[in-house]
């Protein structure tokens, strides 16, 4: 019996390969091909990602993709889920990238977590750049060493360490003095109308109570008046006081007195609200002469740290004024540029704390709306920084959570870290969420735990973690990440270090006790 030779089709459609399911297609998924032998694995390590230039990587292709991060910026971390490199600031993002409408951001997480990391390394990767960055308030003395580090100016503020005149010109005399015609008259103008709403607001701070319109429009002529008498120094808080009590018919005719007694209870109130900086416990701050100046061609952080915290009255009014300052040099600054007198420069604000203003007072939500509204205009970039939405909706005025709530809706970008989940319903109001960035960002607020073996405390686990969000584009996870220069500049717990470190030398403190206590455990 002659036996038939076997084709190609028998292979195909025969028993044995019915039998491996060989007529039909294999289905592949994501982790390989499913069935015997398909070596299909359960679970995928990410692969490692190198970077390079085009010209160093040209002979790599087709093995080389894009990044999926934007690289425009100061490098801040990588992406957590990808391990890209994301580059991002507001000034890049929106000068050079064109991913956001406004040169600003703010960020919102629980204390311990990076916040103040990330403004400190935007300011080193900016000052690399040639923009310069301005602290105008630091609380806590944060920014202290790195604005020393970068060869900056540190300004000291507190109960006998320096002193902020309202009244004084500044930057913007100065000027002045260097204009002519009308850019000098519209200059002096603005000068005008930032003290007065600067007094006002010092004004709502110790009131603990708005100022009202007739108030703040006397006020206003008030200075304006004293602006033309020849004092030969800068006029202080106590010759506004004494021009007032004087009341010169300019000031007479705007409160309709006919005489005397009427003049007198009319401004009464308004007086006895300024004798309370003249006079009390800020006149030591605000009742003398600026102790030192802003320089604008270098870093600049005003430190705060020696108010005590539960001096919240001090606190506010001098953070407010400090963040007067800094806009009024920078808009005397943007004059200067735009007559050819001056070169032109950018800047970087970081507004940190902000929680600590909006309670200082009634209205002073106004006052930060007002400061914070021309950034684009006078090319600032600008960082608003505080502890949660709580802050911003927990004020008494309806009109003024409004307000508060549009300074994070106005923000190009919004860095969001470790948050609460009773919060995220409000947040998601401001900031639209994915269910998956909420649990992200509740997450990251986890409280640290234990380590075992050390009893020790372990970092939080949301430790540097945000959460990246421009507009209604979804958030782009990050790590930040710091380099070995940054590590010692970035630790906001020296005090507590220093103090561990005393107790265990025997009581023998100093910057050189925790090297100290290395050596003796080392020795150990």
């Amino acid at each position: 019996m002659a036996r038939r030779r076997k084709t190609d089709a028998d292979e195909v459609n025969g028993p044995v390969a019915q039998g491996r399911n060989w007529g039909r297609l294999p289905r592949i998924g994501g982790r390989g091909m499913f069935g015997p032998d398909g070596g299909r694995v359960s679970y995928l390590d990410m692969p490692t990602e190198y970077r390079g230039t085009s010209k160093q990587v040209c002979g790599l292709w087709p093995f080389v993709v894009g990044a999926g991060t934007p690289m425009m910026g100061v490098p801040l971390g990588r992406n957590i889920i990808t391990g890209a490199t994301l580059c991002c600031d507001p000034i890049a993002w929106f000068e050079r990238a064109s991913l956001i409408a406004n040169p600003s951001m703010f960020t919102l997480a629980k204390p311990g977590l990076g916040k103040s990391t990330v403004n400190r390394r935007m300011m080193v990767g900016l000052d690399f750049r040639g923009i310069v960055s301005l602290v105008p308030g630091d609380t806590k003395g944060e920014y202290t060493d790195l604005t020393r580090a970068l060869d900056g100016q540190v300004i000291q503020l507190g109960r006998g360490m320096g002193s902020l005149n309202p009244l004084d010109l500044g930057e913007m005399g100065s000027a002045a003095q260097r204009l002519v015609g009308s850019a000098r008259r519209s200059l002096l103008e603005e000068a005008t109308g930032r003290r007065s709403t600067m007094v006002a607001a010092l004004i709502s701070i110790v009131r603990k109570a708005t100022i009202t319109g007739d108030e703040e429009s006397l006020l206003g002529k008030a200075i304006e008046l004293l602006d033309d008498v020849d004092l030969g120094r800068p006029a202080l808080l106590g010759d506004l006081v004494q021009l007032i009590k004087d009341g010169p018919d300019a000031l007479r005719n705007m409160t309709l007195a006919e005489d005397e007694e009427q003049y007198r209870a009319a401004v009464k109130p308004l007086l006895k609200s300024l004798m309370s900086l003249v006079e009390g416990t800020l006149a030591a701050t605000f009742n003398r002469q600026t102790s030192e100046r802003l320089s604008l061609d270098r870093p600049v952080s005003i430190d705060l740290s020696s108010i005590p915290a539960s001096e919240k009255t001090l606190e506010g009014a001098v953070l407010l004024t400090c963040w007067a300052e800094a806009f009024a040099a920078i808009e005397a600054h943007d004059r200067l540029t735009n007559a050819g007198l001056a070169p032109r420069r950018n800047f970087f604000l970081v507004l940190d704390e902000l929680w600590r203003i909006l309670r200082a007072g009634v209205g002073l939500v106004d006052r930060v709306d007002e400061l914070t509204r021309l950034n684009r205009q006078i090319g600032i970039g600008q960082s608003m920084t505080t502890h949660s939405t709580a802050d911003l909706l927990s004020l008494p005025n309806p009109e003024d959570r409004e307000k508060a709530k549009g300074f994070v809706e106005r923000s190009g970008m919004v860095f969001l870290g470790g948050l609460p989940r009773a919060e995220m319903d409000a947040l998601n109001s401001i900031v639209p969420l994915s269910t998956r960035e909420r649990e992200l960002i509740v997450e990251w607020s986890i409280p640290p735990s234990i380590d075992n073996k050390t009893g020790k405390e372990m970092p939080p686990p949301g430790r540097g973690k945000f959460l990246v969000k421009a507009g209604a584009n979804p958030g782009i996870p990050i790590q930040t990440a710091l380099t070995q220069a940054e590590i010692q500049l970035n630790d906001t717990n020296q005090k507590w270090a220093n103090r561990i470190a005393v107790e265990d030398t025997g009581g023998h403190g100093g910057p050189d006790a925790a090297v100290r206590l290395a050596k003796a455990k080392a020795g150990a």
